[in-house]
């Protein structure tokens, strides 16, 4: 009766030593799980980030254009116009600016002047055009809009 008794006993440990290892198995892939999911999420701020500096780019681009054009003349302000992709860490954005323009005049001036207003918006993003119809799941876009008068 004593040999019976061991045996029952020695069955036992194998039982509670795979119970540990597969609970330290879903820990470990949970830590790993965790830690992929933080990493995306820095990355995908970053490029957050990016993207509105290359949206920030391409409003750049049209006040320059705005301030180079003679005063009292229009700038063309074509609408939309693709910058096309970057240079640098903006390497992964294409921007597409899009603006209006009106002419308003001065009232009670003499004599009378024009002033242009300009009513620019760029869009930054990850695809080859902006905005995207069916973005990914890296998929990222930033907006900057901005007025301007000369």
């Amino acid at each position: 009766m004593a040999t019976m008794r061991r045996k029952i006993q020695q069955g036992f440990s194998l039982v509670s030593a795979i119970f540990l290892l597969v609970v330290i198995a879903m820990l470990g892939t949970f830590a790993v799980t965790l830690s992929t999911t933080q990493h995306q999420s820095a990355a995908m701020d970053v490029m957050g980030s990016r993207a509105y500096q290359a949206a920030r780019a391409g409003i750049e681009w049209a006040a320059y254009h705005v301030a180079s054009s003679p005063a009292g003349t229009e700038w063309s302000c074509p609408s939309p116009t693709n910058l096309g992709t970057l240079d640098g860490t903006l390497s992964p954005f294409t921007v597409t600016v899009n603006c209006s323009h009106m002419a308003v005049s001065e009232v009670g001036a003499s004599p009378t002047n024009t002033i242009w207003i300009y009513d620019v918006s760029a869009v930054a993003c990850t695809d080859t055009v902006c905005p995207s119809n069916a973005p990914g799941p890296n998929y990222v876009e930033r907006v900057v809009s901005a007025k301007m008068g000369k």
